[in-house]
């Protein structure tokens, strides 16, 4: 691998590779790192993220910190469960309070990241306890894998510094029929990995949208021609 400085982007806790490939492939010199070694061959470092934040030379970031401990999908979790039963009622789950503050806190160092002037941090909807300790406000954007070419739904929660929100490509009115990603996905020990992996329409979307201001370094976007947005696959 090269030097760390060879690259403007760094892609954090991206095992899959996935957005790493699209921004590449868009011409933006992007690095992703986690700390397990990438299922795709390409530039990733295998390290703790909070050793490369501090470089002052990127340009830009998209961080997906993990979410299940922040995610609103498991808030009853943070109360005990008795008789089968999660309530407030029953008091705080000590624990998962516990892991709930430090994925706040690891949420945080991406937040905090000032000195990256273009940032993205992709995150499940999180519940108010998360919000409260993380971002503080809502996502500046929701996204669905059917707004850019994937036929089914998983909501991704976007925080942006710098950056603009996603653009929708697509209506549901051009696919025949939406499902879950969950559904597509039998039961296996990698079930959740592959769950949580970014759909190939949007990794191709973040490049073409968000490519060219890191490569420019700076926020401003251009028009996205309608003639360069690909058919999703229920339409080819």
């Amino acid at each position: 691998m090269s030097r760390l400085r060879d690259y403007d982007v760094l892609v954090a806790c991206e095992e899959s590779g996935m957005i790493r490939d699209a921004l590449r492939a868009a011409g933006v010199r992007a690095i992703s790192c986690d700390l397990k070694p990438s299922r795709r061959p390409g530039p990733h470092a295998v390290i703790d993220v909070r050793r490369l934040l501090p470089l002052r030379h990127w340009k830009g970031m998209i961080a997906h910190p993990p979410c299940r401990y922040l995610a609103n999908s498991g808030a009853k979790h943070l109360y005990k469960r008795i008789n089968g039963v999660w309530a407030k009622e029953h008091g705080r789950d000590a624990d998962r309070w516990r892991l709930m503050e430090e994925g706040a806190a690891f949420f945080n160092l991406f937040r905090d990241a000032d000195h990256i002037p273009l940032r993205a941090i992709e995150n499940s909807i999180m519940h108010g306890h998360g919000l409260q300790m993380t971002a503080g406000r809502p996502a500046d954007v929701i996204t669905q894998p059917w707004w850019f070419g994937d036929p089914f739904t998983k909501a991704a929660a976007w925080w942006l510094y710098g950056l603009p929100a996603l653009v929708r490509l697509y209506d549901k009115s051009h696919y025949e029929s939406i499902r879950p990603k969950a559904w597509y996905l039998p039961p296996s020990d990698d079930r959740e990995q592959k769950r949580s992996e970014t759909e190939p329409a949007t990794a191709l979307a973040v490049a073409a949208q968000w490519g060219p201001l890191f490569r420019a370094g700076s926020g401003t976007r251009p028009a996205i021609p309608r003639s360069a947005r690909p058919l999703p696959p229920a339409c080819r």
